[in-house]
Protein backbone atom coordinates (compact mmCIF):
# COMPACT_ATOMS: atom_id res chain seq x y z
CA UNK A 1 0.00 0.00 0.00
CA UNK A 2 1.12 3.54 -0.70
CA UNK A 3 0.52 4.61 2.89
CA UNK A 4 3.94 6.21 3.10
CA UNK A 5 5.00 9.67 4.08
CA UNK A 6 7.68 11.59 2.23
CA UNK A 7 10.61 13.50 3.70
CA UNK A 8 13.24 15.55 1.90
CA UNK A 9 15.09 18.84 1.57
CA UNK A 10 15.12 19.73 -2.17
CA UNK A 11 18.08 17.46 -2.81
CA UNK A 12 16.86 14.04 -1.73
CA UNK A 13 13.49 12.39 -1.09
CA UNK A 14 12.70 9.34 1.01
CA UNK A 15 9.51 7.35 1.45
CA UNK A 16 8.87 6.22 5.02
CA UNK A 17 6.23 3.59 5.81
CA UNK A 18 4.03 3.40 8.92
CA UNK A 19 6.07 0.36 10.02
CA UNK A 20 9.03 2.72 10.46
CA UNK A 21 10.90 1.60 7.37
CA UNK A 22 12.62 3.82 4.82
CA UNK A 23 11.42 1.96 1.74
CA UNK A 24 12.73 4.28 -0.96
CA UNK A 25 15.73 6.60 -1.06
CA UNK A 26 17.98 7.69 -3.92
CA UNK A 27 21.23 9.51 -3.19
CA UNK A 28 22.84 11.94 -3.79
CA UNK A 29 19.91 13.31 -5.83
CA UNK A 30 16.37 12.39 -6.85
CA UNK A 31 17.34 10.50 -10.00
CA UNK A 32 20.40 8.73 -8.56
CA UNK A 33 20.37 4.94 -8.14
CA UNK A 34 18.41 3.82 -5.10
CA UNK A 35 20.05 2.93 -1.81
CA UNK A 36 16.83 1.60 -0.27
CA UNK A 37 14.19 0.15 -2.61
CA UNK A 38 12.00 -2.17 -0.56
CA UNK A 39 9.14 -0.46 -2.36
CA UNK A 40 10.13 -2.36 -5.51
CA UNK A 41 11.54 -5.55 -4.00
CA UNK A 42 10.94 -6.62 -0.42
CA UNK A 43 13.86 -9.01 -0.38
CA UNK A 44 16.52 -7.44 -2.57
CA UNK A 45 15.67 -3.75 -2.60
CA UNK A 46 17.00 -2.85 0.83
CA UNK A 47 15.47 -0.85 3.68
CA UNK A 48 16.24 0.92 6.95
CA UNK A 49 13.69 -0.15 9.54
CA UNK A 50 13.11 0.17 13.28
CA UNK A 51 11.50 -2.98 14.67
CA UNK A 52 9.52 -3.04 17.92
CA UNK A 53 7.57 -5.63 19.87
CA UNK A 54 5.15 -3.59 21.95
CA UNK A 55 2.21 -5.76 20.94
CA UNK A 56 -1.18 -4.16 21.45
CA UNK A 57 -0.34 -0.45 21.36
CA UNK A 58 -1.59 2.86 20.05
CA UNK A 59 0.27 3.74 16.87
CA UNK A 60 0.24 7.14 15.20
CA UNK A 61 2.03 8.26 12.06
CA UNK A 62 1.78 11.91 11.09
CA UNK A 63 3.69 15.01 10.08
CA UNK A 64 4.97 17.40 12.68
CA UNK A 65 2.55 20.27 12.09
CA UNK A 66 3.37 22.48 9.10
CA UNK A 67 6.60 20.64 8.28
CA UNK A 68 7.93 17.79 6.15
CA UNK A 69 9.11 15.95 9.27
CA UNK A 70 7.45 12.62 10.08
CA UNK A 71 6.69 11.46 13.61
CA UNK A 72 5.78 7.89 14.55
CA UNK A 73 4.56 7.22 18.08
CA UNK A 74 3.97 3.79 19.59
CA UNK A 75 2.56 3.56 23.12
CA UNK A 76 1.06 0.94 25.40
CA UNK A 77 0.43 1.12 29.13
CA UNK A 78 3.99 0.20 30.10
CA UNK A 79 6.22 1.36 27.25
CA UNK A 80 6.38 3.79 24.39
CA UNK A 81 8.60 5.86 22.16
CA UNK A 82 8.61 8.19 19.17
CA UNK A 83 10.60 8.23 15.94
CA UNK A 84 11.31 11.45 14.06
CA UNK A 85 12.41 11.21 10.41
CA UNK A 86 13.64 14.17 8.37
CA UNK A 87 16.18 15.50 5.91
CA UNK A 88 17.94 18.56 7.37
CA UNK A 89 16.94 21.87 5.82
CA UNK A 90 18.60 24.76 7.63
CA UNK A 91 17.80 28.39 6.85
CA UNK A 92 20.96 30.51 7.02
CA UNK A 93 20.53 34.17 6.16
CA UNK A 94 18.90 34.39 2.74
CA UNK A 95 19.87 30.82 1.83
CA UNK A 96 19.05 27.27 2.81
CA UNK A 97 21.51 24.50 3.60
CA UNK A 98 20.33 21.06 2.47
CA UNK A 99 22.93 18.40 3.27
CA UNK A 100 22.48 15.09 1.46
CA UNK A 101 21.53 13.06 4.50
CA UNK A 102 18.62 11.54 6.39
CA UNK A 103 18.25 11.81 10.16
CA UNK A 104 16.28 9.44 12.40
CA UNK A 105 15.79 10.18 16.11
CA UNK A 106 14.36 7.69 18.61
CA UNK A 107 13.07 9.11 21.89
CA UNK A 108 11.72 7.12 24.86
CA UNK A 109 8.34 8.28 26.12
CA UNK A 110 7.43 5.58 28.63
CA UNK A 111 9.42 2.72 30.15
CA UNK A 112 12.35 1.09 28.34
CA UNK A 113 11.06 -0.40 25.07
CA UNK A 114 13.19 -3.02 23.34
CA UNK A 115 13.97 -2.20 19.73
CA UNK A 116 16.04 -3.55 16.87
CA UNK A 117 17.47 -1.93 13.75
CA UNK A 118 17.35 -3.49 10.30
CA UNK A 119 19.92 -1.59 8.26
CA UNK A 120 20.09 -3.16 4.81
CA UNK A 121 21.56 -0.68 2.35
CA UNK A 122 21.56 -1.89 -1.27
CA UNK A 123 23.21 0.78 -3.45
CA UNK A 124 22.82 0.91 -7.23
CA UNK A 125 19.30 -0.52 -7.21
CA UNK A 126 20.53 -3.59 -5.31
CA UNK A 127 22.42 -4.91 -8.32
CA UNK A 128 25.24 -6.24 -6.15
CA UNK A 129 25.68 -6.86 -2.44
CA UNK A 130 27.71 -3.98 -1.01
CA UNK A 131 30.74 -4.16 1.24
CA UNK A 132 29.69 -2.99 4.71
CA UNK A 133 32.28 -2.36 7.39
CA UNK A 134 33.10 -0.36 10.50
CA UNK A 135 35.42 2.53 9.85
CA UNK A 136 36.21 4.72 12.81
CA UNK A 137 32.94 6.13 14.11
CA UNK A 138 30.79 5.15 11.15
CA UNK A 139 29.48 2.25 9.12
CA UNK A 140 30.73 2.57 5.54
CA UNK A 141 28.76 1.10 2.66
CA UNK A 142 30.68 0.52 -0.55
CA UNK A 143 29.26 -1.12 -3.62
CA UNK A 144 28.75 1.61 -6.17
CA UNK A 145 30.49 4.76 -7.37
CA UNK A 146 29.57 6.50 -4.11
CA UNK A 147 30.30 5.58 -0.53
CA UNK A 148 27.60 6.00 2.10
CA UNK A 149 28.06 6.53 5.83
CA UNK A 150 25.88 5.77 8.84
CA UNK A 151 26.56 7.52 12.14
CA UNK A 152 24.83 6.77 15.42
CA UNK A 153 25.22 7.15 19.18
CA UNK A 154 24.08 3.52 19.44
CA UNK A 155 26.95 1.02 19.40
CA UNK A 156 27.44 0.35 15.70
CA UNK A 157 27.79 -3.37 16.33
CA UNK A 158 24.12 -3.36 17.40
CA UNK A 159 23.24 -1.98 13.98
CA UNK A 160 25.39 -4.40 12.02
CA UNK A 161 24.18 -7.42 13.98
CA UNK A 162 20.54 -6.32 14.29
CA UNK A 163 20.82 -6.79 18.07
CA UNK A 164 18.05 -5.72 20.44
CA UNK A 165 18.60 -2.77 22.72
CA UNK A 166 16.72 -0.91 25.44
CA UNK A 167 15.68 2.59 24.47
CA UNK A 168 16.36 4.42 27.72
CA UNK A 169 17.81 7.59 26.17
CA UNK A 170 17.55 9.35 22.80
CA UNK A 171 19.21 7.45 19.96
CA UNK A 172 19.96 8.98 16.59
CA UNK A 173 21.04 7.80 13.15
CA UNK A 174 22.50 10.01 10.43
CA UNK A 175 22.72 8.39 6.98
CA UNK A 176 24.84 10.48 4.69
CA UNK A 177 26.92 10.79 1.52
CA UNK A 178 29.50 12.62 3.59
CA UNK A 179 32.38 11.30 5.60
CA UNK A 180 32.65 13.36 8.78
CA UNK A 181 35.82 14.03 10.70
CA UNK A 182 33.96 12.93 13.81
CA UNK A 183 30.59 11.50 14.70
CA UNK A 184 27.79 14.04 15.24
CA UNK A 185 26.55 14.29 18.80
CA UNK A 186 23.01 14.51 20.17
CA UNK A 187 23.19 18.27 20.56
CA UNK A 188 24.00 18.70 16.86
CA UNK A 189 21.22 16.33 15.80
CA UNK A 190 18.69 18.14 18.01
CA UNK A 191 19.83 21.43 16.47
CA UNK A 192 19.24 20.01 12.99
CA UNK A 193 15.75 18.91 14.04
CA UNK A 194 14.71 22.19 15.62
CA UNK A 195 16.20 24.26 12.79
CA UNK A 196 14.41 22.12 10.20
CA UNK A 197 11.11 22.47 12.04
CA UNK A 198 11.48 26.24 12.18
CA UNK A 199 12.59 26.41 8.54
CA UNK A 200 9.56 24.53 7.26
CA UNK A 201 7.19 26.50 9.49
CA UNK A 202 8.65 29.77 8.27
CA UNK A 203 8.07 28.64 4.68
CA UNK A 204 4.52 27.54 5.51
CA UNK A 205 3.75 30.94 7.08
CA UNK A 206 4.38 32.66 3.77
CA UNK A 207 1.80 30.54 1.90
CA UNK A 208 -1.24 32.52 0.80
CA UNK A 209 -3.90 29.87 1.41
CA UNK A 210 -7.49 29.73 0.17
CA UNK A 211 -10.37 29.80 2.63
CA UNK A 212 -11.53 26.45 1.26
CA UNK A 213 -9.61 23.42 2.60
CA UNK A 214 -6.54 25.46 3.59
CA UNK A 215 -4.88 22.65 5.59
CA UNK A 216 -5.08 20.22 2.66
CA UNK A 217 -3.70 22.88 0.31
CA UNK A 218 -0.81 23.56 2.68
CA UNK A 219 0.11 19.87 2.83
CA UNK A 220 0.04 19.78 -0.98
CA UNK A 221 2.24 22.88 -1.13
CA UNK A 222 4.76 21.31 1.25
CA UNK A 223 4.72 18.19 -0.91
CA UNK A 224 5.35 20.20 -4.09
CA UNK A 225 8.25 22.01 -2.45
CA UNK A 226 9.95 18.64 -1.93
CA UNK A 227 9.79 18.00 -5.69
CA UNK A 228 11.92 21.06 -6.50
CA UNK A 229 15.66 20.51 -6.97
CA UNK A 230 17.48 23.46 -5.49
CA UNK A 231 20.78 22.98 -7.32
CA UNK A 232 19.34 23.62 -10.80
CA UNK A 233 15.70 24.72 -10.47
CA UNK A 234 14.37 21.51 -12.02
CA UNK A 235 11.08 20.08 -10.75
CA UNK A 236 10.48 16.33 -10.79
CA UNK A 237 7.15 14.68 -11.58
CA UNK A 238 7.28 12.19 -8.68
CA UNK A 239 9.73 10.68 -6.20
CA UNK A 240 9.56 7.11 -7.52
CA UNK A 241 9.87 4.86 -10.51
CA UNK A 242 7.86 1.86 -11.71
CA UNK A 243 4.87 1.86 -9.39
CA UNK A 244 2.40 0.59 -12.01
CA UNK A 245 -0.67 2.45 -13.21
CA UNK A 246 -2.44 -0.91 -12.94
CA UNK A 247 -1.21 -4.09 -11.30
CA UNK A 248 -0.18 -6.80 -13.75
CA UNK A 249 0.71 -4.42 -16.58
CA UNK A 250 3.78 -2.92 -18.20
CA UNK A 251 2.49 0.57 -17.43
CA UNK A 252 5.51 1.41 -15.31
CA UNK A 253 7.52 4.58 -15.76
CA UNK A 254 10.35 6.50 -14.12
CA UNK A 255 9.09 9.91 -13.01
CA UNK A 256 12.23 11.20 -11.27
CA UNK A 257 12.94 13.72 -14.02
CA UNK A 258 11.83 17.18 -15.02
CA UNK A 259 8.85 17.20 -17.37
CA UNK A 260 8.57 20.79 -18.56
CA UNK A 261 4.78 20.50 -18.58
CA UNK A 262 4.49 19.24 -15.02
CA UNK A 263 7.12 21.68 -13.78
CA UNK A 264 5.29 24.64 -15.32
CA UNK A 265 2.09 23.60 -13.55
CA UNK A 266 3.95 23.14 -10.24
CA UNK A 267 5.59 26.55 -10.22
CA UNK A 268 2.31 28.21 -11.21
CA UNK A 269 0.52 26.51 -8.30
CA UNK A 270 3.27 27.69 -5.94
CA UNK A 271 3.11 31.20 -7.42
CA UNK A 272 -0.62 31.34 -6.68
CA UNK A 273 0.31 30.48 -3.10
CA UNK A 274 2.81 33.40 -3.13
CA UNK A 275 5.98 31.36 -3.54
CA UNK A 276 7.89 32.87 -6.43
CA UNK A 277 11.48 31.70 -5.94
CA UNK A 278 10.69 28.22 -7.29
CA UNK A 279 9.37 29.70 -10.53
CA UNK A 280 12.33 32.02 -10.97
CA UNK A 281 14.70 29.07 -10.48
CA UNK A 282 12.73 26.97 -12.98
CA UNK A 283 12.86 29.75 -15.58
CA UNK A 284 16.66 29.81 -15.24
CA UNK A 285 16.68 26.03 -15.71
CA UNK A 286 14.36 26.41 -18.68
CA UNK A 287 16.60 28.98 -20.37
CA UNK A 288 19.53 26.60 -20.03
CA UNK A 289 17.78 23.55 -21.49
CA UNK A 290 16.19 25.51 -24.34
CA UNK A 291 19.62 26.72 -25.42
CA UNK A 292 20.92 23.13 -25.48
CA UNK A 293 18.95 22.14 -28.58
CA UNK A 294 15.42 21.37 -29.83
CA UNK A 295 12.81 21.40 -27.09
CA UNK A 296 11.98 17.99 -25.65
CA UNK A 297 9.34 16.97 -23.08
CA UNK A 298 11.62 15.83 -20.26
CA UNK A 299 15.17 16.40 -19.06
CA UNK A 300 17.45 15.16 -16.32
CA UNK A 301 17.85 17.30 -13.21
CA UNK A 302 21.08 18.79 -14.53
CA UNK A 303 19.50 19.52 -17.91
CA UNK A 304 20.97 16.47 -19.65
CA UNK A 305 18.91 15.60 -22.73
CA UNK A 306 19.59 11.86 -22.86
CA UNK A 307 17.85 9.73 -20.24
CA UNK A 308 17.78 6.33 -21.89
CA UNK A 309 15.18 3.86 -20.65
CA UNK A 310 16.14 0.39 -19.44
CA UNK A 311 14.64 -2.46 -17.40
CA UNK A 312 16.01 -3.78 -14.10
CA UNK A 313 14.90 -7.43 -14.22
CA UNK A 314 16.64 -8.31 -10.93
CA UNK A 315 13.95 -6.36 -9.03
CA UNK A 316 10.54 -8.06 -8.73
CA UNK A 317 8.71 -4.75 -8.89
CA UNK A 318 5.97 -3.16 -6.81
CA UNK A 319 3.82 -5.98 -5.38
CA UNK A 320 5.67 -8.36 -7.70
CA UNK A 321 4.47 -6.51 -10.78
CA UNK A 322 7.88 -6.57 -12.51
CA UNK A 323 8.79 -4.19 -15.34
CA UNK A 324 11.01 -1.96 -13.23
CA UNK A 325 12.33 0.82 -15.45
CA UNK A 326 14.89 3.57 -15.04
CA UNK A 327 15.21 6.41 -17.51
CA UNK A 328 12.33 7.50 -19.70
CA UNK A 329 11.93 7.26 -23.47
CA UNK A 330 9.55 10.24 -23.40
CA UNK A 331 12.60 12.44 -23.96
CA UNK A 332 12.45 11.30 -27.60
CA UNK A 333 8.79 12.18 -28.08
CA UNK A 334 7.14 15.08 -29.86
CA UNK A 335 4.61 16.77 -27.55
CA UNK A 336 3.20 19.94 -29.03
CA UNK A 337 1.43 21.15 -25.90
CA UNK A 338 4.75 21.99 -24.19
CA UNK A 339 5.07 25.47 -25.65
CA UNK A 340 1.67 26.40 -24.28
CA UNK A 341 2.34 25.36 -20.71
CA UNK A 342 5.71 27.10 -20.67
CA UNK A 343 4.36 30.33 -22.16
CA UNK A 344 1.47 30.32 -19.66
CA UNK A 345 4.03 29.95 -16.89
CA UNK A 346 6.21 32.73 -18.28
CA UNK A 347 3.26 35.07 -18.72
CA UNK A 348 2.21 34.85 -15.09
CA UNK A 349 5.75 35.66 -13.97
CA UNK A 350 6.29 38.46 -16.49
CA UNK A 351 3.02 40.13 -15.48
CA UNK A 352 3.40 39.61 -11.71
CA UNK A 353 4.31 43.02 -10.21
CA UNK A 354 6.27 41.33 -7.42
CA UNK A 355 8.88 40.10 -9.89
CA UNK A 356 11.45 42.42 -11.40
CA UNK A 357 12.54 41.41 -14.90
CA UNK A 358 16.18 42.45 -15.19
CA UNK A 359 16.63 41.30 -18.78
CA UNK A 360 13.43 41.55 -20.76
CA UNK A 361 15.29 40.85 -24.00
CA UNK A 362 16.37 37.40 -22.78
CA UNK A 363 12.82 36.55 -21.73
CA UNK A 364 11.43 37.75 -25.04
CA UNK A 365 13.99 35.75 -27.00
CA UNK A 366 12.76 32.64 -25.17
CA UNK A 367 9.12 33.59 -25.76
CA UNK A 368 9.76 34.23 -29.46
CA UNK A 369 11.40 30.85 -29.89
CA UNK A 370 8.52 29.07 -28.14
CA UNK A 371 5.79 30.93 -30.01
CA UNK A 372 7.37 30.37 -33.40
CA UNK A 373 7.76 26.70 -32.50
CA UNK A 374 4.06 26.55 -31.58
CA UNK A 375 3.12 28.15 -34.90
CA UNK A 376 5.23 25.66 -36.84
CA UNK A 377 4.11 22.61 -34.86
CA UNK A 378 0.41 23.37 -34.41
CA UNK A 379 -0.68 21.57 -37.64
CA UNK A 380 1.65 18.64 -36.95
CA UNK A 381 0.65 15.38 -35.27
CA UNK A 382 2.26 14.51 -31.94
CA UNK A 383 2.16 11.96 -29.11
CA UNK A 384 -0.02 14.17 -26.92
CA UNK A 385 -0.17 14.95 -23.22
CA UNK A 386 -0.59 11.25 -22.35
CA UNK A 387 2.63 10.36 -24.16
CA UNK A 388 1.24 7.68 -26.46
CA UNK A 389 4.31 5.90 -27.72
CA UNK A 390 3.16 5.09 -31.24
CA UNK A 391 -0.14 6.93 -31.74
CA UNK A 392 0.66 10.16 -33.56
CA UNK A 393 -2.53 12.20 -33.90
CA UNK A 394 -3.66 15.84 -34.22
CA UNK A 395 -4.64 15.91 -30.52
CA UNK A 396 -7.15 18.57 -29.56
CA UNK A 397 -5.42 19.50 -26.32
CA UNK A 398 -2.05 19.84 -28.08
CA UNK A 399 -3.57 22.17 -30.70
CA UNK A 400 -5.33 24.16 -27.97
CA UNK A 401 -2.06 24.60 -26.10
CA UNK A 402 -0.36 25.76 -29.28
CA UNK A 403 -3.10 28.39 -29.49
CA UNK A 404 -2.41 29.31 -25.85
CA UNK A 405 1.30 29.71 -26.60
CA UNK A 406 0.63 32.01 -29.54
CA UNK A 407 -2.15 34.02 -27.85
CA UNK A 408 -0.33 34.47 -24.53
CA UNK A 409 2.89 35.11 -26.41
CA UNK A 410 1.16 38.09 -27.98
CA UNK A 411 0.22 39.31 -24.50
CA UNK A 412 3.84 39.09 -23.39
CA UNK A 413 5.04 40.79 -26.58
CA UNK A 414 2.77 43.76 -25.87
CA UNK A 415 3.98 43.82 -22.28
CA UNK A 416 7.64 43.84 -23.36
CA UNK A 417 7.02 46.45 -26.11
CA UNK A 418 7.12 44.32 -29.25
CA UNK A 419 3.90 45.45 -30.97
CA UNK A 420 4.68 44.00 -34.40
CA UNK A 421 5.17 40.52 -32.94
CA UNK A 422 2.06 40.91 -30.83
CA UNK A 423 -0.10 41.85 -33.83
CA UNK A 424 1.12 39.00 -36.05
CA UNK A 425 0.90 36.40 -33.32
CA UNK A 426 -2.60 37.43 -32.32
CA UNK A 427 -3.85 37.11 -35.90
CA UNK A 428 -2.47 33.57 -36.06
CA UNK A 429 -3.89 32.80 -32.61
CA UNK A 430 -7.38 33.79 -33.76
CA UNK A 431 -7.16 31.32 -36.65
CA UNK A 432 -5.89 28.57 -34.34
CA UNK A 433 -8.72 29.12 -31.86
CA UNK A 434 -11.30 28.83 -34.60
CA UNK A 435 -9.66 25.60 -35.78
CA UNK A 436 -9.82 24.01 -32.33
CA UNK A 437 -13.43 25.04 -31.74
CA UNK A 438 -14.53 23.90 -35.19
CA UNK A 439 -12.64 20.62 -35.52
CA UNK A 440 -12.16 19.71 -31.86
CA UNK A 441 -15.87 19.73 -30.97
CA UNK A 442 -18.02 16.92 -32.37
CA UNK A 443 -21.58 18.25 -32.64
CA UNK A 444 -23.07 14.80 -33.13
CA UNK A 445 -21.40 13.37 -30.02
CA UNK A 446 -21.72 16.55 -27.98
CA UNK A 447 -18.16 16.78 -26.68
CA UNK A 448 -14.64 17.88 -27.45
CA UNK A 449 -12.80 14.88 -28.80
CA UNK A 450 -9.34 13.51 -28.13
CA UNK A 451 -8.15 14.40 -31.64
CA UNK A 452 -9.39 16.95 -34.14
CA UNK A 453 -12.20 15.37 -36.14
CA UNK A 454 -12.14 12.42 -33.73
CA UNK A 455 -14.67 10.44 -31.76
CA UNK A 456 -13.10 9.62 -28.38
CA UNK A 457 -13.48 11.61 -25.15
CA UNK A 458 -10.35 12.82 -23.37
CA UNK A 459 -10.20 14.38 -19.90
CA UNK A 460 -7.43 16.80 -20.85
CA UNK A 461 -10.10 18.84 -22.64
CA UNK A 462 -11.53 19.72 -19.22
CA UNK A 463 -8.72 22.30 -19.07
CA UNK A 464 -9.94 24.27 -22.09
CA UNK A 465 -11.72 26.97 -20.02
CA UNK A 466 -8.79 27.36 -17.62
CA UNK A 467 -6.47 28.26 -20.50
CA UNK A 468 -9.07 30.70 -21.84
CA UNK A 469 -10.08 28.95 -25.05
CA UNK A 470 -13.77 29.25 -24.18
CA UNK A 471 -15.96 30.02 -21.20
CA UNK A 472 -16.84 27.17 -18.85
CA UNK A 473 -20.53 28.04 -19.26
CA UNK A 474 -20.32 27.74 -23.03
CA UNK A 475 -22.91 25.11 -24.07
CA UNK A 476 -20.24 23.13 -25.89
CA UNK A 477 -18.17 22.79 -22.75
CA UNK A 478 -21.15 22.05 -20.50
CA UNK A 479 -22.20 19.33 -22.92
CA UNK A 480 -18.65 17.96 -22.91
CA UNK A 481 -18.66 17.65 -19.12
CA UNK A 482 -22.06 15.94 -19.14
CA UNK A 483 -20.91 13.44 -21.75
CA UNK A 484 -17.60 12.79 -19.99
CA UNK A 485 -19.51 12.04 -16.79
CA UNK A 486 -21.29 9.28 -18.70
CA UNK A 487 -18.31 8.01 -20.70
CA UNK A 488 -15.23 8.47 -18.50
CA UNK A 489 -16.38 8.38 -14.87
CA UNK A 490 -16.05 5.08 -13.01
CA UNK A 491 -17.33 4.99 -9.42
CA UNK A 492 -16.80 8.69 -8.89
CA UNK A 493 -13.39 8.92 -10.58
CA UNK A 494 -12.52 10.37 -13.98
CA UNK A 495 -10.42 8.27 -16.37
CA UNK A 496 -8.13 9.94 -18.91
CA UNK A 497 -9.73 8.19 -21.89
CA UNK A 498 -11.35 4.85 -22.77
CA UNK A 499 -9.87 4.08 -26.17
CA UNK A 500 -7.05 1.60 -26.53
CA UNK A 501 -3.49 2.86 -26.35
CA UNK A 502 -0.08 1.22 -26.88
CA UNK A 503 -0.69 -1.19 -24.01
CA UNK A 504 -4.36 -2.01 -24.51
CA UNK A 505 -7.21 -0.62 -22.43
CA UNK A 506 -6.57 1.56 -19.39
CA UNK A 507 -8.49 0.80 -16.20
CA UNK A 508 -7.14 3.18 -13.58
CA UNK A 509 -8.31 6.73 -13.01
CA UNK A 510 -5.61 9.38 -13.44
CA UNK A 511 -6.15 11.27 -10.21
CA UNK A 512 -5.67 14.82 -11.47
CA UNK A 513 -8.46 14.30 -14.02
CA UNK A 514 -10.98 14.09 -11.20
CA UNK A 515 -9.73 17.42 -9.85
CA UNK A 516 -10.03 18.90 -13.35
CA UNK A 517 -13.62 17.65 -13.41
CA UNK A 518 -14.23 19.17 -9.99
CA UNK A 519 -12.83 22.55 -11.02
CA UNK A 520 -14.85 22.45 -14.25
CA UNK A 521 -18.06 22.01 -12.25
CA UNK A 522 -17.16 25.00 -10.10
CA UNK A 523 -16.43 27.18 -13.14
CA UNK A 524 -19.68 26.05 -14.78
CA UNK A 525 -21.55 27.47 -11.80
CA UNK A 526 -22.30 24.10 -10.18
CA UNK A 527 -20.46 25.03 -7.01
CA UNK A 528 -22.31 22.74 -4.60
CA UNK A 529 -21.67 19.75 -6.85
CA UNK A 530 -17.99 20.72 -7.02
CA UNK A 531 -17.77 20.92 -3.21
CA UNK A 532 -19.40 17.51 -2.87
CA UNK A 533 -17.01 15.97 -5.41
CA UNK A 534 -14.01 17.58 -3.71
CA UNK A 535 -15.09 16.01 -0.41
CA UNK A 536 -15.12 12.61 -2.11
CA UNK A 537 -11.70 13.19 -3.65
CA UNK A 538 -10.32 14.32 -0.30
CA UNK A 539 -11.05 10.86 1.07
CA UNK A 540 -8.98 9.30 -1.74
CA UNK A 541 -5.68 10.57 -0.30
CA UNK A 542 -3.68 8.40 2.04
CA UNK A 543 -3.78 9.08 5.77
CA UNK A 544 -1.11 11.78 5.42
CA UNK A 545 -2.95 13.70 2.69
CA UNK A 546 -0.72 12.47 -0.15
CA UNK A 547 -1.87 11.30 -3.58
CA UNK A 548 -0.37 8.99 -6.16
CA UNK A 549 -0.75 9.29 -9.91
CA UNK A 550 -3.65 6.83 -10.27
CA UNK A 551 -6.47 5.21 -8.33
CA UNK A 552 -8.08 1.85 -9.08
CA UNK A 553 -11.82 2.70 -9.19
CA UNK A 554 -12.78 -0.87 -8.26
CA UNK A 555 -10.69 -1.07 -5.08
CA UNK A 556 -9.73 2.49 -4.27
CA UNK A 557 -6.06 1.45 -4.21
CA UNK A 558 -3.51 4.16 -4.87
CA UNK A 559 -1.35 3.27 -7.87
CA UNK A 560 1.20 4.96 -10.08
CA UNK A 561 4.24 6.91 -8.96
CA UNK A 562 4.05 8.56 -5.59
CA UNK A 563 3.57 11.20 -4.48
CA UNK A 564 2.54 12.71 -7.78
CA UNK A 565 3.26 16.43 -8.03
CA UNK A 566 0.73 16.89 -10.84
CA UNK A 567 -2.11 15.57 -8.66
CA UNK A 568 -1.30 17.99 -5.86
CA UNK A 569 -1.24 20.82 -8.39
CA UNK A 570 -4.78 19.86 -9.41
CA UNK A 571 -5.90 19.86 -5.78
CA UNK A 572 -4.41 23.32 -5.14
CA UNK A 573 -5.96 24.93 -8.23
CA UNK A 574 -9.34 23.35 -7.57
CA UNK A 575 -9.42 24.38 -3.91
CA UNK A 576 -8.42 27.94 -4.78
CA UNK A 577 -11.08 28.18 -7.50
CA UNK A 578 -13.79 26.85 -5.18
CA UNK A 579 -12.66 29.17 -2.40
CA UNK A 580 -12.78 32.25 -4.63
CA UNK A 581 -16.20 31.37 -6.03
CA UNK A 582 -17.57 30.60 -2.58
CA UNK A 583 -16.35 33.94 -1.29
CA UNK A 584 -17.98 35.73 -4.22
CA UNK A 585 -21.26 33.83 -3.76
CA UNK A 586 -21.40 34.54 -0.06
CA UNK A 587 -20.29 38.14 -0.33
CA UNK A 588 -17.12 37.63 1.72
CA UNK A 589 -15.19 40.48 0.14
CA UNK A 590 -13.16 41.18 3.28
CA UNK A 591 -11.48 38.86 5.74
CA UNK A 592 -13.81 39.83 8.61
CA UNK A 593 -17.10 39.54 6.74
Amino acid sequence: MLNHGIIGNERILALVSPDQSIDWLCMPRFDSPSVFARLLDGQNGGCFQILESLGDADRTFAYVENTNILRSQILNEQQGYELLDFAPRIVEGLGVQSPVEIVRILRPIRGRPRLRVVFDARPDYGKTKPAVALSGESIVIRGSDIDFFLYSNLPLSFVLEGAEFFLDRPVFFVFSCYSRAKRPDLAEVNFLLESTIQGWRSWAKTCSLPTFEPALVLRSALCLKLHTYKDTGAVIAAATTSIPEAIGTQRTWDYRYCWLRDAAFVVEALRRLSHLAEGEAFIRYLCNVVESGPLQPVYALDGARKIDEEFLPHLVGYKGNGFVRIGNAAHLQKQNDLMGEIILCLETFVTDPRIVIDDGSAIFALVERLVESAIANAPEEDTGIWEFRSMLRPYTFSRAMCWAAIHRGAVIARRLNHPAHASRWQQIADIERATVLDRGYNKDLGFFTQALGGEYPDASNLLLPTIGLLDAKDPRFVSTVRQYEKLLVDRGLMLRYRNQDDFGETSSAFTICSFWWCEALALMGELDAAIELFAQLKRRANALGLYSEDIDPATGELLGNFPQAYTHVGLIHTAMTIGELLAAREGRVRAWT
